[in-house]
């Protein structure tokens, strides 16, 4: 899952950062107004997380500027700006949560992962498809109740695929979703093929049936 930490306060985002990186989320950076929009402009991210104060310009502005282009990443505002006003306007535009400064990580991370479920899996802590559990708190993945062992990054595709059930996804998106922006500097993108191929490999062995497919030249889609 990716996290898109606009926040200006260094020390901040680092810490932010390090301890979603535990709890198994990629995260990157923008400092100010100029880096936030080209970041929202290129890129999807799971859930931003958004201060109101940047430099060069308003939180709310980039706020506005991603539900403008329709995206539907979700965002959760970090704020110092703690007013009734501050969040009724906030949520108006279109945030999903508001969370006021100073906060504890451990809260900030439950919320990332409540708007994250309730935007691509509803209400539930246990995705099923057929005979496939996924359990989104536990990170545990089961065919008919058997566990099958799958590495971070498999963990991470089988959900970008069932969060995507019955699109087209481009390897491009693929390999930022896993990678980042780095993606951008691959010459390549080969260690798609192999975590796709080990992914489909541990499924089928389990017996679950092969819904992912392979569409030459296109991508891969995730067929129910």
């Amino acid at each position: 899952m990716k996290i898109l930490i606009i926040e200006d306060e260094t020390d901040l985002a680092q810490s932010i950062s390090a301890y979603l990186a535990d709890e198994n989320y990629l995260c990157e950076f923008a400092a100010n107004y100029n880096e936030a929009l080209e970041k929202i402009d290129l890129y999807k991210y799971d859930c931003i997380l958004l201060d109101l104060m940047m430099p060069g310009g308003s939180g709310l502005k980039i706020l506005g500027e991603l539900r403008a282009q329709n995206k539907q990443d979700g965002v959760i505002i970090i704020s110092a700006k703690n007013s009734i006003e501050d969040k009724v306007k906030g949520l108006q535009i279109g945030a999903d949560d508001y969370l006021p400064k100073p906060f504890h990580l451990s809260e900030l991370a439950a919320r990332i992962y409540s708007v994250i479920r309730r935007k691509q899996f509803g209400t539930v802590n246990i995705v099923e498809q057929n005979e496939l559990k996924i359990d989104l708190l536990a990170k545990v993945v089961t065919v008919e109740e058997k566990e099958v062992p799958l590495t971070k990054k498999e963990f991470d595709l089988l959900l970008y695929f069932v969060s995507n059930k019955n699109k087209v996804i481009s390897k491009t998106a693929i390999a930022e979703q896993l990678s980042g922006d780095v993606a951008d500097m691959f010459d390549n993108y080969d260690f798609i093929y192999a975590h796709i191929k080990n992914l489909k490999r541990k499924l089928q062995d389990a017996g679950y049936g092969n819904y992912l497919k392979t569409l030459y030249g296109t991508g891969y889609k995730w067929v129910i």
